[in-house]
């Protein structure tokens, strides 16, 4: 397949955002401001920006900044290394403020694919020119121009169309299976919110007992009131929290069971394991998680993040494993739940908080008191989450599957060594 080189500016516009006021900003109101917080950086999509509660804006602005659903942006500004050259997609029309932070990439359609330019622009080889050109400040920063004097080398139209074609039909079934397990994710949750925050579970009538009248008696470890019969347990009464392993750096090999350490625990709740390292001989199964287990970050920046393990995997030192026994899928929907509530972080901010370096033990964690339903009611709600949890997993590890083959023939396509035919 022939190629040939262009300088990005003749194949493509890049245009700045507006500068909006932040006398403007807002915690409502109909339009949203685009920040670098909308780049999911590690997935090369788009993401709601959920860390501000400013993020609206109010003021005028002209509509050549108002986004529409398929623009692709790119951001100026590297909050986080690796920003620069990620590309996103606006998924709606008439709600995103395109702000100066935020480029706007328009393809000069007779030259280039607008599929094709979303995989070209985020491509590691413009990656590159794009880190080596940016300014080295604490935060770095790029330009339209910047962008625009990025050297590619492309294929002819034709051909542009079937691998962008090829590529969106992968992310759009990864970006499905990431919507069904974020939709089961929600349904268990609201489900645990009913039962065990508003105690709005079924009596023995079927009826939702606080509203029907339940009695409701003050719980002094919780600092709340809580169902008649109904208790606290420590967090390691139901599900024992295990210390990982010290492995020495010479441990670590290529091959093997890939260990867990903190910085593979995500915010959403799912291990990164793409560089992980492995161990190849190990005989101390007190420290492999098995598939459903939950593991908790125990240092650092990332204490108390917490993921489901959807592999068999080596567990490092300052990483936790909650012991949920040989069938951790059965007891799995409850503990996964109680830990996403305010009420744990505050426990273990406050356990860690006193260390320079913040830190919690094993053991602290197991004393954290947490809800304890009665059997009926905790099974019950276990054996719901169970089949979601089953689905969220498979899916999971299809997005994983996928993730993996668009990864290989990224590359590939984008410089020529396959064609499609």
């Amino acid at each position: 397949m022939e190629l040939k080189k262009y300088k990005l500016g003749e194949i493509l516009d890049v245009t700045r955002g507006a500068s909006l006021s932040g006398e403007f900003y807002a915690a409502e109101g109909e339009y949203v401001r685009l920040t670098c917080g909308n780049f999911d950086y590690q997935n090369n999509c788009f993401k709601e920006n959920r860390a501000k509660d400013n993020l609206y804006y109010t003021g005028d602005f002209k509509l050549e900044f108002l986004m529409k659903e398929g623009d692709i942006i790119t951001p100026l500004t590297e909050q986080a290394i690796g920003l620069l050259g990620s590309t996103a997609i606006i998924p709606e029309s008439g709600k995103y403020i395109q702000s100066q932070d935020v480029a706007k990439i328009v393809c000069k359609e007779h030259l280039l694919d607008k599929d094709f330019a979303f995989y070209l622009v985020s491509s590691n080889h413009v990656k590159r020119q794009l880190s080596a050109a940016a300014q080295q400040t604490k935060i770095r920063h790029t330009s339209p121009d910047k962008i625009k004097d990025c050297t590619v080398w492309i294929p002819e139209l034709e051909e542009q169309k079937r691998i962008g074609k090829l590529l969106r039909t992968i992310d759009l079934k990864i970006e499905l299976n990431r919507q069904i397990n974020h939709n089961l994710e929600a349904m268990a949750k609201q489900l645990y919110d009913y039962w065990f925050v508003q105690f709005d579970f079924p009596n023995e009538e079927g009826k939702p007992y606080k509203s029907s009248g339940g009695e409701m008696v003050w719980n002094e470890k919780l600092k709340r009131e809580i169902p008649k019969g109904w208790g606290n347990m420590s967090i390691g009464d139901y599900a024992p929290c295990k210390s990982g392993y010290a492995f020495k750096s010479n441990d670590f090999g290529s091959k093997g069971i890939p260990v867990i350490k903190i910085g593979n625990i995500q915010e959403n709740y799912t291990l990164d394991m793409a560089d992980s390292q492995c161990i190849d001989e190990f005989d101390k199964a007190l420290f492999l998680a098995k598939r459903y287990d939950l593991i908790i970050a125990m240092t650092g920046a990332t204490i108390g993040k917490f993921a489901i393990s959807q592999r068999i995997y080596w567990v490092n030192q300052r990483v936790g494993r909650f012991d949920l026994g040989n069938t951790p899928l059965l007891r799995l929907g409850f503990l996964f739940n109680s830990l996403k509530q305010e009420y744990f972080r505050e426990q273990i901010f406050q356990i860690a908080c006193g260390c320079a370096q913040p830190n919690i033990s094993a053991e602290q964690i197991d004393s954290i008191s947490i809800l304890k339903p009665n059997d009926i009611i905790l099974n019950q709600f276990n054996k719901i989450c169970e089949p979601l949890l089953e689905l969220q997993s498979e899916n999971y590890l299809q997005l994983e599957e996928l993730t993996k083959q668009r990864d290989e023939l990224l590359p590939l396509l984008m410089n020529g060594q396959i064609t499609i035919k």
